[in-house]
């Protein structure tokens, strides 16, 4: 039976994305979260499905809980890693430990073996550099509020008072900063 349509084997057609023209058998649809579109483009614009559109679309199962656990009775004699605390020692938890070093100064191990490896304390070293911030020039028609910052002759005040046409240098109203 014949096809009511032309082989199109010399038809020229545009592609849909970038307006090029080719052969209209070297364009190919494009595929839009799993369906076949009518859209026709190139092989340089042709892409293939974007697996984050499907997002959704297929039911997942992913259990995390497990059913009917049971309760480790080895609490207090398990793991090698030296890290275990003895009884009455700081940092003893109720019944033991795992591997985990538990209650505040999380850093480090508790047992004697590990103080020189991982000491159980931390210290913070370093400075604190400039701190840059715009602060408005004093005007004398401004009032301003305990703890307002201004800049005048260089210098730069806090308010101490509250204060309408004091200068900064008005100790009784202004600190300097």
């Amino acid at each position: 039976m014949p096809s009511k349509f032309s082989s199109g084997k010399y038809a020229i057609a545009e592609c849909d994305r970038c307006g090029q023209r080719y052969m209209l058998k070297e364009l190919k649809k494009l595929i839009i979260k799993t369906k076949l579109v009518s859209i026709k483009v190139c092989p340089e614009c042709w892409e293939p499905d974007q697996p984050q559109l499907s997002l959704g679309l297929y039911p997942v199962n992913d259990p995390q809980a497990v059913r009917e656990p049971r309760p480790d009775n080895s609490y207090n004699s398990s793991g090698t890693s030296g890290l275990q605390l003895v009884p009455g020692s700081a940092g003893y938890p109720e019944g033991g430990s795992r591997t985990y070093q538990w209650g505040w100064n999380p850093v480090g191990g508790s047992s004697s073996e590990d103080i020189g490896l991982t000491p159980n304390y931390l210290i913070s070293i370093g400075e604190v550099g400039t701190v840059m911030f715009n602060v408005a020039a004093w005007s004398a028609v401004t009032t301003y509020s305990v703890n307002d910052a201004v800049s005048y002759s260089g210098g730069f005040y806090l308010a101490i008072k509250v204060n309408i046409n004091h200068a900064p240098t008005d100790v009784t109203y202004w600190e300097s900063n």
